[in-house]
């Protein structure tokens, strides 16, 4: 039975907005934007109120995660005295480790990379306690663009069942 044109077109919004999901937890995709994409893929051709309404909505929330996701992580970071840098550099030696170690490696050189920036910066005994501020605050961030892609999906969802 072959498939219908809106159906087809559900079925490649729901894809994109899976795999959306998945690059916010696994931060070589570029989530969000695939989430918006997967959504705007099912809203745009239906062109009525519910599907526009749906989409600026999903944008809604993306924009207010994105804003959210930079600034109160890096409030707890300054307050705990971490500076920037020290996650430039676990940026840097994660993309690093990705190459060197595939998968894992960017979660294993962005440890290594932030513990070494604060081990040079604040020595041996309080490199580890900082480093640990820091991936917090790179968890808080993940869990706040994880909760805005999953608001943005249940609206979505929601008009799926509902419209």
């Amino acid at each position: 039975m072959p498939l219908t044109g809106s159906v087809a077109v559900t079925l490649v919004a729901a894809l994109l907005v899976v795999v959306g999901l998945a690059g916010i937890l696994v931060p070589v995709l570029p989530g969000p934007v695939l989430i918006l994409a997967g959504i705007a893929v099912w809203a745009v051709p239906r062109n009525d109120v519910v599907g526009w309404t749906v989409l600026g909505i999903a944008v809604a929330l993306v924009a207010i995660g994105a804003v959210l996701k930079y600034l109160l992580p890096g409030r707890k970071m300054r307050d705990a005295g971490v500076p920037g840098r020290t996650l430039v550099l676990g940026g840097v030696l994660g993309i690093v480790g990705f190459f060197v170690v595939p998968v894992v490696g960017l979660l294993l050189g962005f440890v290594l990379g932030v513990y070494l920036a604060e081990l040079g910066r604040v020595g041996r005994a309080r490199a580890w306690p900082s480093a640990r501020h820091a991936l917090t605050a790179v968890g808080w961030s993940i869990l706040i663009e994880l909760a805005a892609g999953l608001l943005a999906t249940a609206v979505w969802i929601g008009a799926l069942v509902l419209a």
